[in-house]
């Protein structure tokens, strides 16, 4: 018989399987791994058996035997039906009570869906989403859990003490019932699309004013030291610096971006929320287009500006990029924050926005100085959107000129920056009093007879188009 005296167990020892497990150990804890390979599991002791106590199980039984009563069991393997392939298994082997974490990227949808079924059995599950990849998961991420608040009274400390610290904060909290984690880890992973569009838009700017890939490098580590400080602008500077063969290896990187879906994920549950987050669907098609060679070859006979921004001052230039590139981050932020208040109210989690800043000021992908600014402006009020902070508000009204400045230079030049003006569309659309849906709802009444409302009187109303184009009211 196996002494149950794990505090956690980790299935799945890929590279986050394995860094998840070394990092509990690293914090005193007893560790129960298991990996379908038991080969795998062997070769896990083998190399860091040595750096902290665990128990390597051969098999499932023996694994779940490991663990102290309530189990936790953290799944680490392959999202989607490996994920439900392992959960089978281990629920004859559970007792009530007991744990079951999902610690990659599900669809919060099918977190919901097996959330719901576990508790049917008197299991809880947990949908936590873990950001700050490979050395986040061994030294400290940030940690986004839904799920049952008593499951959460028992395994929230543990994922604190793992968990990376800002001000001795942990960068790990409560984010509602159900599939609430895994949703606003994916909105997380949607503004981290949209950040770095906005970071290639203004390397692809600043280039074409004929800065090299270093000079722009140093750049980057300067914006760092600001307003811009944050994960992404410093390894920014870190790849815009490396060569390779006597090139900057920028430039010799096949240009087609790649993406694993979560970007994707959000603009289509945005879509069904009916929230606009165009920055976030522009940088996903902007990843879209870049591998779509066949559109991409048959379209070079096209006409246009030959992408050269001449300039009389290049140390304006860089200053009006990064405000372009700061309150496009803004607009990023304020989108993926209203789609998680939206969803938030949809499912009835209760998500609080302040801490979702809170806890991705560290470890996280996107860890930023900015959110130490939204933490603040959300535990102060109860904003419909960051864009109406009024320390937010009033630097877009400082910074907007040179945004717009940006935009229409590489415009004029013919350097692609959907990124930059899809967050400056929305930030003039939603400030506008009124805007041109009028015509759009007019339209849609003579086609389709879909009927519009009126500014004047209360109704619903229809014109007989095809009539005497009277108005009735319906």
């Amino acid at each position: 018989m196996v002494a149950a005296t794990a505090q956690v167990g980790v299935i799945g020892l890929a590279v986050m399987g394995s860094n998840l497990a070394r990092n509990f150990a690293s914090r005193g804890h007893t560790v129960a791994v298991y990996n379908r390979t038991v080969a795998r599991t062997e070769t896990f002791s083998a190399d860091f058996g040595a750096h902290g106590t665990f128990v390597a199980a051969p098999t499932l039984e023996e694994f779940v035997a490991a663990l102290e009563r309530p189990r936790k069991v953290i799944i680490m393997v392959q999202a989607g039906l490996g994920t439900d392939a392992v959960i089978e298994q281990l629920i004859p082997l559970l007792e009530k009570d007991d744990i079951v974490v999902d610690g990659g990227n599900a669809h919060y949808e099918d977190t919901r869906r097996r959330e719901a079924a576990l508790r049917e059995v008197g299991l809880h599950f947990v949908g936590a989403g873990i950001s700050g990849g490979e050395e986040g998961a061994l030294k400290g991420p940030s940690i986004m859990p839904g799920g049952s608040p008593e499951s959460y009274a028992a395994l929230g400390p543990l994922l604190e003490d793992i968990s990376a610290k800002v001000d001795g904060e942990p960068c790990c909290a409560y984010m509602g019932t159900d599939g609430a984690g895994h949703f606003v880890k994916m909105v997380h992973n949607g503004i981290e699309y949209a950040d770095m569009q906005f970071i290639a838009e203004a390397y692809d700017i600043l280039t074409a004013a004929g800065m090299t890939a270093r000079e722009v490098s140093d750049v980057f580590r300067e914006w760092n030291t600001g307003d811009l400080d944050s994960y992404l602008i410093e390894i920014t500077s870190e790849v815009l610096d490396q060569e390779v063969d006597g090139r900057p290896l920028v430039e010799v990187i096949t240009d087609q971006a790649e993406q694993k879906g979560t970007g994707r994920w959000t603009v289509q549950i945005a879509l069904e929320l009916g929230v606009p987050v165009n920055t976030i669907a522009e940088s996903v098609f902007a990843r879209s287009t870049s591998g779509h060679t066949g559109l991409r070859e048959a379209s070079q006979g096209l006409t246009g500006p030959d992408r050269t921004i001449s300039t009389d001052d290049r140390a304006a230039l860089v200053d009006a990029v990064r405000a372009a590139l700061w309150s496009s981050k803004v607009v990023a932020y304020a989108q993926g924050l209203d789609q998680i208040r939206t969803a938030s109210d949809t499912y009835g989690w209760d998500v609080n926005i302040s801490e979702v800043a809170r806890i991705w000021r560290g470890g996280c992908i996107i860890r930023a100085k900015l959110l130490e600014r939204i933490r603040q402006e959300y535990a102060g009020a109860n904003l419909a959107t960051l864009l109406a902070a009024p320390s937010v508000a009033a630097e877009l009204g400082n910074s907007q000129d040179a945004w717009r400045h940006v935009v229409a230079v590489a415009t004029q030049a013919g350097v692609p920056v959907p990124g930059f003006s899809a967050a400056l569309a929305y930030y003039d659309t939603v400030r506008s009093e009124r805007l041109p849906a009028s015509l759009v709802q007019g339209l849609r009444d003579f086609f389709g007879a879909h009927t519009y409302t009126r500014i004047d009187k209360p109704g619903t109303f229809h014109t007989l188009w095809s009539g005497d184009r009277s108005e009735v009211e319906i």
